[in-house]
C-alpha cells in the first residue's frame, strides 16, 4: 500500500502536523527537522496528493523566477542555486526569461501565468524610476538586482559599489596605475553598470590618481564578444591600460581572448578581474580573478523571504532589503603562479 502521512511522520518520529509543514514550505523548521521528514518520505516513497493539498492549502507549491537573460552565465547560475534552495523548502521553481524587456516585465507581474505560483522573485531591468506603482501587487514577491524600489518590497541584492571599488582596489594593489574599466553605459547611474562604475571611480580617486575617459570601456550588452570588443577598442585608442576591471565575468572572458589574441600576456602586461564568479572563470587560461557577489546567499535568502510571505497569512511580515556579502577571489589573471 502507498505510504502515508502518518507513516512518514512515524519514521522521522516527529508530528503528523510537522510532516504538512515541510511538505508545504513552511519556513520555520529546524533544518535537522526538516532533513529527518525528507529522507523518511524518500525512504518510503512517500507520494504527495497535489491536488489535494492545493485545494486544501489554496497554494501550489510552486514559485516563479523571472530573470532577464538566461544565456548570461550569472543568471544561469542564479537559477541554479534558486532551484537548489526552493527544493530545500519543498517548493518548485518556475523560470521565466523576460529578455529585458518592458512589455515582457510586465507581463511577468500581470500575466495570466501568475494564478499557477505561489510567488514571484523576480530581477527587472527595464522597469525603473518611475514605475513603483507597478510593483505593488497583491501576491508574494521578492525582487532581485541592482534597481533600486522603495522599501515597500522585499529586495535582495549585491554590493555593486562596494565590490566594484573592491575589485579596482585589488588592482591598484598590484601596483597598476592604468586601470581601464569595461562595460560602461555612458549616463547610466541606477543599474549595475552605473553602481560598479561609481566604484571604479571611488577607488580610482582615492587612490590620488587622475579619471581618464579615454580607459571607460563602452559595452551595451555584457556578452563575452562584447567583452573582447571594449579590449579591441581601448588597446587600438592608445589608451595603453595594464590591467582591466570587467564589470561582468562574460566580458572578461571575452578581453582575456581577445588579448591572447593579439600576443599580450596576462597578468604580466595586462592583469583581469571580473565580477561574478561564474563557475568558467575558474577554468580559463590564465583562471579568472573576480568579485564573488555572494550568488548563493542571494538565493536563498530570496527563497526563504519569499516562503515567509507565502507562510504569513495574518500580514505580519515587514519587506526587508538584504545586501549580500562580497569577497575577492584572486586568481591567475592578476596575480601570477
Amino acid at each position: 500500500m502507498a505510504a502515508t502521512m502518518n507513516d512518514v511522520a512515524q519514521r522521522a518520529g516527529v508530528s503528523v502536523k510537522t510532516v504538512s509543514n515541510v511538505v508545504n514550505g513552511y519556513p520555520h523548521i529546524r533544518e535537522s527537522t526538516r532533513a529527518r521528514v525528507l529522507a523518511a518520505i524518500e525512504e518510503l516513497d512517500y507520494q504527495l496528493n497535489v491536488a489535494a493539498r492545493n485545494l486544501r492549502t489554496g497554494r501550489t507549491g510552486i514559485i516563479a523566477l523571472a530573470l532577464p537573460e538566461l544565456s548570461l552565465p550569472y543568471f544561469a547560475e542564479l537559477a541554479d542555486s534558486v532551484i537548489q534552495a526552493a527544493d530545500a523548502m519543498g517548493l518548485t521553481v518556475l523560470i521565466e526569461q523576460t529578455g529585458s524587456r518592458r512589455e515582457r516585465e510586465l507581463e511577468v507581474l500581470s500575466g495570466a501565468r501568475r494564478h499557477l505560483t505561489d510567488g514571484l522573485l523576480f530581477s527587472p531591468l527595464a522597469l525603473g524610476a518611475g514605475d513603483e506603482a507597478l510593483l505593488d501587487v497583491d501576491f508574494p514577491m521578492v525582487l532581485l538586482g541592482e534597481r533600486l524600489f522603495p522599501d515597500a518590497v522585499d529586495h535582495v541584492t549585491m554590493q555593486n559599489v562596494e565590490g566594484a571599488r573592491a575589485a579596482t582596489e585589488h588592482l591598484l594593489g598590484l601596483g597598476r596605475r592604468r586601470v581601464a574599466v569595461v562595460g560602461v553605459h555612458p549616463g547610466e547611474v541606477v543599474g549595475s553598470a552605473g553602481l560598479r562604475l561609481r566604484g571604479y571611480r571611488e577607488a580610482i580617486e582615492a587612490a590620488g590618481l587622475p579619471f581618464d575617459e579615454r580607459l571607460l570601456g563602452e559595452a551595451g550588452l555584457w556578452h563575452r564578444s562584447t567583452g573582447a570588443a571594449a579590449a579591441a577598442h581601448l588597446l587600438d585608442s592608445g589608451a595603453e591600460p595594464d590591467a582591466i576591471f570587467a564589470m561582468n565575468d562574460a566580458m572578461a572572458l571575452g578581453v582575456l581572448h581577445e588579448l591572447q589574441v593579439r600576443g599580450v600576456r596576462v597578468p604580466d602586461d595586462v592583469a583581469v578581474i571580473g565580477f561574478d564568479a561564474v563557475d568558467e572563470g575558474e577554468y580559463s587560461n590564465p583562471s579568472l580573478s573576480t568579485v564573488d557577489p555572494g550568488r548563493e546567499q542571494i538565493a536563498e535568502t530570496a527563497v526563504r523571504l519569499l516562503a515567509e510571505q507565502i507562510a504569513d497569512k495574518a500580514g505580519t511580515h515587514r519587506p526587508q532589503r538584504v545586501y549580500a556579502d562580497f569577497r575577492i577571489l584572486e586568481r591567475r589573471s592578476t596575480v601570477p603562479a
